[in-house]
C-alpha cells in the first residue's frame, strides 16, 4: 500500500537491509554462476557523480553524448575497426535485439530468417517474438561450437543474417567466426557476433598467448558485435554495447524524437531515457585500466579457471563437460538435481538447468572461494 506519510531515512534503510538479507552478494564469494561482478570502485564513483545524466536527451548533456561516442570508438578499436557506429545500451539482450532489428530493416524481406547456433542466448528468442523474425537453429559439433556446414545448408532467400557466439553462456565456447565470416561474405549476408561475454575476454586472452580464433571486425563478414562492459569490464549494471561496422545499420533502426532539448534527435536504442552515467563509467574504466589493466584481470581469471578444472578432475563422480575455453568451467554429475539443491542450501549461487553446473571466474571470484566450494562439493558427493 502506498504510505500516507513518509518515513525517516534510517527507518527506510533498516527495512531495506532486512528485506535484502536473502540476496547473495558478490563480495561474499558465493556467487559463482553469474557473468556479472562487483563493480570496480572507480566505476562506482563515476556512477554516483554523474547519476543525473540522460543520454536519451543528448541536447541537455552534450558532453556526455560526446563521451558515449568516444566510448563506442574505443570499443571499436578493441575490436579492430577504426570507425564504428553504435551505442552503450542496457546489456547484451538489447544489443542482440538491435542487431536483428537492423538486419531485418536493411534486408526488407517479407519473411525474414536469422540462422543461429543452438547455443545462442535467449535474447534472440525475445528478438524473434518482438520483430517477427524466424529463428533457424544450426546444430552444434561435439565440442559445442556451431556446425558451420549446417549453417550454410540453412541459408535461403529469406536469410537476413547469421549469428555466431564468442563466449557461449553455458560453456564459454567461441564459434568458428572466421569460417562464418567467409560464408556470410560469399552469400552477401551480414554476420552478427554475440560477444557479450567474450568481448572483454578474448582480446586480452589472445594477447596472453591463448589460442583463440579471431571474432571481430578484422573479419570482413562481421557487421555487428555485442559486447558487455558490465561483465568482465567491471562496469555497474546496466552497460552493454552494440557496435556496427556501417552507419546504414544504425540509421535503419533510428527513430525521430523531435520534442527533446536537442531538437531533431534520432534514437537508435530500444530505451528512450538512458543512464548516461553508465556510458561515462565505461569510458572512465577503459581510460583507467587500459589494455594492460584488463589483460591482468583476464590473466587471473583464465589461470583460475584452468586450476579449477584440474581440481574437478580429481573428484570421483564429477566430470567436465569440456575443457575450458575462456574463464568458464562447467561440470556434470549423475545426481545433478540433488547436488545443485544441496549446494544452494549451503548458499552457493549456481544453477544446473542446462544439465550441468557452470562456474564463471569473474573478478570477484578468488581461489579461496573455489576451495570452499570444492570442499562442499566433496562432502555432498
Amino acid at each position: 500500500m502506498f504510505p500516507e506519510k513518509g518515513a525517516d531515512e534510517n527507518e527506510v534503510l533498516a527495512e531495506l537491509e532486512k528485506k535484502t538479507e536473502k540476496d547473495l552478494t558478490f563480495d561474499s564469494g558465493k556467487i559463482l554462476g553469474s557473468m556479472c561482478t562487483y563493480p570496480h570502485p572507480f566505476a562506482r564513483k563515476i556512477i554516483t557523480r554523474y547519476i543525473d545524466r540522460n543520454l536519451g536527451d543528448p541536447g541537455l548533456h552534450l558532453g556526455s553524448r560526446e563521451i558515449e561516442y568516444e566510448t563506442v570508438q574505443m570499443l571499436g578499436s578493441l575490436l579492430h575497426l577504426k570507425r564504428v557506429h553504435g551505442n552503450i545500451v542496457s546489456g547484451g539482450t538489447e544489443a542482440n535485439i538491435l542487431a536483428v532489428r537492423a538486419f531485418r530493416n536493411v534486408a526488407d524481406v517479407e519473411e525474414p530468417e536469422v540462422i543461429l547456433p543452438k547455443s545462442a542466448h535467449f535474447s534472440f528468442l525475445k528478438a524473434s517474438d518482438l520483430l517477427r523474425v524466424k529463428l533457424v537453429w544450426a546444430e552444434l559439433k561435439k565440442d559445442y561450437s556451431v556446425n558451420v556446414k549446417d549453417v550454410e545448408t540453412k541459408i535461403t532467400d529469406n536469410t537476413i543474417g547469421i549469428v555466431g557466439i564468442a563466449g557461449t553462456t553455458g560453456l564459454g565456447v567461441v564459434d568458428d567466426i572466421p569460417t562464418l565470416s567467409d560464408i556470410a561474405s560469399d552469400y552477401g549476408i551480414p554476420l552478427h557476433v554475440d560477444a557479450a561475454f567474450g568481448g572483454f575476454v578474448i582480446p586480452f586472452a589472445k594477447a596472453l598467448g591463448y589460442d583463440l580464433p579471431d571474432f571481430d571486425f578484422r573479419l570482413k563478414g562481421v557487421q555487428s558485435i555485442t559486447i558487455d562492459p558490465h561483465k568482465m569490464g567491471m562496469v555497474p549494471i546496466p552497460a552493454g554495447g552494440i557496435i556496427f561496422r556501417e552507419k546504414k545499420f544504425l540509421e535503419a533502426i533510428s527513430i525521430p524524437a523531435p520534442y527533446l532539448a536537442g531538437g531533431k534527435v534520432w534514437q537508435a536504442t530500444i530505451t528512450g531515457t538512458r543512464p548516461g552515467a553508465n556510458a561515462l563509467a565505461v569510458w572512465a574504466m577503459i581510460k583507467h585500466l587500459g589494455f594492460e589493466g584488463y589483460t591482468k584481470i583476464v590473466k587471473e581469471a583464465m589461470e583460475l579457471s584452468r586450476w579449477f578444472a584440474s581440481e574437478l578432475k580429481k573428484i570421483p563422480g564429477v566430470y567436465l563437460i569440456r575443457e575450458p575455453v575462456l574463464n568458464i568451467v562447467s561440470f556434470g554429475t549423475k545426481e545433478l538435481e540433488r547436488i545443485e539443491g544441496e549446494l544452494k542450501n549451503r548458499g552457493w549461487g549456481i544453477s544446473a538447468h542446462r544439465g550441468y553446473i557452470r562456474i564463471v571466474m569473474m573478478p570477484h571470484v578468488r581461489r579461496e572461494h573455489l576451495e570452499k566450494f570444492l570442499n562442499d562439493l566433496r562432502e555432498i558427493l
